[in-house]
C-alpha cells in the first residue's frame, strides 16, 4: 500500500500526473469556492440584494465581450507541439495583450446601449469601469497555461489561494466603507491587478514579453479560428440563463438567483475546472497511445470525476433549502428552492462533459464548434421558452432538456477521437433520473 501511494504522489505517468493534477485543482477550485462563500456571506450582509443583480448584470457583459473575442490562446498553448517555445509564448501572450485592450474598448462603446435594453442607469457608468479588468487580465503570464500543460499545479493552486484570499478582503473593506456597488467594481479590478503581480513573480519560468512572430500568430490564429465561434455560443450556455432572466426580474430577483445559482453550480463549476485543465493533456497522451490500457486509465479518471460531482449535485439538491435557511438571511429565502432546481437541471449536462474536451486535445477545433453550437441554440430556445411560459422553474426544466437532446452530438464526437464510454453514461443516466424522481414527485 505504501509503495503504490508513493507511486501515486511522485510517479510521473498519465495516472499519478492526472491524479496529482486533478487533486490540486480540485483543492484550488474548492478553496477558492470556500473563499467566495465567505465573501458572500458577509457581503450579503452588508449590500442589498440588487447590489448582485447589478454586478451580475455587469459580469454577464464583460464575460460575453470576453467570449466574443476568445481565439483559443489557453487551449491552443495547451496542445500545439510548440507549446514550450518562447516565441510560441510571447507572441500569444501579445494577442492576448491586444485583446484585452479592445475588451475595454468594447465595454466603453455598450454601456449606454446595454443601459437602455436592461433599463439600469447605472450600468452606463459601471461597465467602462469594471471593463478595466479586461485590460489587466491581458497582461496576464502563459506561466498559467504552461502549468497546466505540464499537469504542475502546485504552485499554481498556491497563487489562485492566496489571490483569491487578498480580493474578498479589499473587497469586504471597501463594502463597510462604500455601501454600494462600487465596493464590488473597483474589488474586482484590484483582485486582477493582485493575480496579475503574484503569476508574474511568483510563478516559476521567464517572464513574457511583446513580441511578434508571424508563424506563431498563424498557428495560433489558424486553431482559433473555430475556438472564437465556439466561445461565442458557450457564452449563451454559461451566462445565457443570467441574461434572459436580466430582461425578466427585477435586479433584487436577479441577485437572489446570482445567490442560488453560486450555490448550486459548484460542482458542474468544479468540473469545468477540472476538465479544461486536465483533460486536454490526458486525451491527448490517450491519442499518442491509443491502447486499451490507455483508454482504461481516462475511463476510470472519468467516472471518478462523474461519481464525485453526482454526489455533490445530489447533495445540494436535497439541502437546497436548508442550506440557504442556515447561511442568508430572510431577504434570500426565495433562493432555496431554486438550489434545488438548479443541481437538478444540471445533471444532464454533467454526464458528457468532458467529451468536447477530446475534440480540442486532438486539434478538432471545427468539431468543438459545431457540438457547442447545437447545446448552445438548444440552451438558449428552451431555456427562453421555459422561462416565459413558467419562470424560473420553466427555465430550468429546458435547461435540463437542451443537455439531453445535445447528447446525440456529444456522442458523436466521443465516438470520432474514440472516447466514448456507453456504460459510464447509461449508469450516471440513471442514476440522475433517480434522483431527480425521488425529489420532485
Amino acid at each position: 500500500m505504501r509503495v503504490m501511494m508513493g507511486s501515486l504522489i511522485r510517479g510521473q505517468g498519465l495516472a499519478q500526473k492526472a491524479l496529482r493534477g486533478s487533486a490540486l485543482t480540485m483543492l484550488s477550485f474548492g478553496g477558492m469556492q470556500a473563499i467566495r462563500l465567505a465573501s458572500n456571506l458577509i457581503l450579503t450582509r452588508l449590500l442589498y440584494p440588487e447590489v448582485f443583480g447589478l454586478m451580475t448584470l455587469i459580469m454577464v457583459i464583460i464575460q460575453g465581450l470576453n467570449n466574443f473575442s476568445d481565439v483559443g490562446i489557453t487551449p491552443a498553448i495547451l496542445q500545439s507541439k510548440r507549446g514550450d517555445d518562447r516565441t510560441f509564448l510571447d507572441t500569444a501572450f501579445t494577442m492576448q495583450a491586444i485583446r484585452g485592450v479592445i475588451l475595454w474598448l468594447g465595454c466603453c462603446i455598450l454601456a449606454v446601449p446595454a443601459a437602455r435594453f436592461y433599463a439600469v442607469p447605472e450600468l452606463m457608468w459601471f461597465l467602462p469601469v469594471a471593463g478595466t479588468t479586461a485590460m489587466i487580465y491581458g497582461l496576464l503570464p502563459t506561466k498559467i497555461e504552461t502549468a497546466n500543460r505540464h499537469m504542475q499545479m502546485g504552485r499554481l493552486t498556491l497563487v489562485e489561494l492566496a489571490t483569491a484570499a487578498m480580493t474578498t478582503l479589499i473587497t469586504i473593506i471597501l463594502a463597510a466603507m462604500l455601501g454600494s456597488a462600487w465596493a464590488l467594481v473597483i474589488g474586482l479590478i484590484l483582485g486582477s491587478v493582485v493575480k496579475v503581480l503574484m503569476v508574474r513573480y511568483w510563478m516559476p519560468g521567464p517572464p513574457n514579453r511583446f513580441h511578434w512572430d508571424s508563424d506563431c500568430a498563424a498557428e495560433l490564429i489558424r486553431f482559433g479560428k473555430w475556438i472564437m465561434p465556439s466561445t461565442v455560443v458557450g457564452f449563451v450556455i454559461s451566462q445565457g440563463d443570467k441574461a434572459v432572466l436580466a430582461r425578466l426580474l427585477t435586479l433584487t430577483h436577479l441577485g437572489i438567483y446570482n445567490i442560488a445559482y453560486f450555490l448550486a453550480s459548484f460542482p458542474q463549476m468544479l468540473g469545468t475546472a477540472v476538465i479544461s485543465r486536465m483533460m486536454i493533456p490526458i486525451y491527448r497522451s490517450a491519442a499518442e497511445d491509443p491502447s486499451p490500457r490507455q483508454f482504461r486509465r481516462v475511463r476510470q479518471v472519468r467516472a471518478v470525476l462523474t461519481g464525485t460531482l453526482m454526489l455533490l449535485l445530489a447533495v445540494l439538491a436535497v439541502m437546497g433549502d436548508d442550506l440557504v435557511q442556515l447561511l442568508y438571511d430572510d431577504r434570500y429565502a426565495e433562493a432555496g428552492p431554486m438550489v434545488t432546481l438548479i443541481a437538478l437541471a444540471s445533471i444532464p449536462a454533467l454526464i458528457g462533459l468532458s467529451y468536447d474536451q477530446a475534440a480540442l486535445a486532438g486539434g478538432d477545433s471545427r468539431g468543438f464548434f459545431w457540438v457547442t453550437l447545437v447545446r448552445a441554440v438548444l440552451f438558449l430556445g428552451l431555456f427562453t421558452l421555459g422561462a416565459l411560459e413558467a419562470g424560473i422553474p420553466g427555465a430550468l426544466a429546458g435547461q435540463a432538456l437542451a443537455a439531453t437532446l445535445a447528447y446525440p452530438m456529444l456522442v458523436r464526437i466521443a465516438r470520432k477521437h474514440g472516447v466514448w464510454d456507453p456504460w459510464h453514461d447509461l449508469g450516471f443516466a440513471i442514476c440522475g433520473a433517480l434522483l431527480a424522481i425521488a425529489l420532485l414527485r
